[in-house]
This record gives C-alpha cells, sequence and structure tokens, in this order.
C-alpha cells in the first residue's frame, strides 16, 4: 500500500508473490500513549515560588494595617513556635487559623532554625497553609530569638 516492488524487467510480474506493506497502526498507538503519558506529567512539573526581596532590610516588616506580622517558627529541638509562644504540634493548626483571623490578614513571616530537619519545616509551611494563609514570607534573617 505504502510502497510497491518494482515488477521485473520483462514486465512479467509472479501471482502470489508477498508485497510487503509498511503498517504504521503500531507507530501511531505508541505515540498516542507518549502524548498521553505526557499530558498528565507536565502540570505536575510546574511548581511556583514567588520572591519579594524588602527594599529596605533595616526597617521592620509591617503589614498595610500597621500591625506586626504574623511570625511562625521552629526552633533548633523542632518545637512550633507562633510569635514566641511554643505550641504543640497537635494544637498548631488550630491555634494559627485563630491568630490569622483576629489579625485581619492572611500573610505570616516563616522562620527556621538552620538545624530544623527539613520534614519539620516543610510540616510548619504545610500546616500555616492548611490554617489559611495564602502569603508566606520566608525570612531570611532570625526574626525570633531563642
Amino acid at each position: 500500500m505504502a510502497f510497491d516492488v518494482a515488477a521485473e524487467p520483462s514486465g512479467r510480474k509472479h501471482r502470489g508473490r508477498a508485497r510487503p506493506e509498511m503498517n504504521v497502526t503500531p507507530l501511531v498507538d505508541v505515540v498516542l500513549v507518549l502524548l498521553i503519558i505526557f499530558m498528565v506529567v507536565t502540570p505536575l512539573l510546574s511548581k511556583q515560588f514567588s520572591l519579594a526581596i524588602p527594599t529596605r532590610p533595616n526597617e521592620p516588616e509591617r503589614t498595610d494595617e500597621g500591625r506586626d506580622p504574623v511570625v511562625v517558627s521552629v526552633d533548633a529541638a523542632g518545637r512550633f513556635r507562633i510569635q514566641r509562644e511554643t505550641i504543640a504540634d497537635a494544637e498548631l493548626t488550630d491555634r494559627l487559623r485563630r491568630v490569622i483571623a483576629a489579625q485581619g490578614h492572611r500573610t505570616i513571616v516563616f522562620d527556621a532554625h538552620d538545624d530544623v530537619p527539613y520534614e519539620r519545616a516543610v510540616e510548619a509551611l504545610d500546616r500555616a497553609r492548611a490554617a489559611g494563609a495564602t502569603t508566606i514570607a520566608v525570612a531570611t534573617e532570625r526574626l525570633v530569638r531563642d
């Protein structure tokens, strides 16, 4: 179908001789499967992390209302804190939800000790998101001293 074998120079054709045909069905099947795989995997690859650099580092960060920001921190021992108060693991999300509601804005500042395991830091960020924080600013310097 896609190509034909040339006839012999004498013009005679052999009856019963197999004519080779190119079958593209397996190729199309493979391409469609790859297309589906890429369509499913591509949205999972895009992650966004926005970063806002402060313009004046010596001035303390304040919200639009002039209130101090809510600071969620993880100390060297892995304990969670809101401002300077140590919070139990089980009540972090609920307590943070109440603090965010009382502040009236959904922005928090995240501060972690240098020796905190990655899992504890990510857990604090996940719980802050679950509590309703829409903007999480990562502190570049220690905000809460032990």
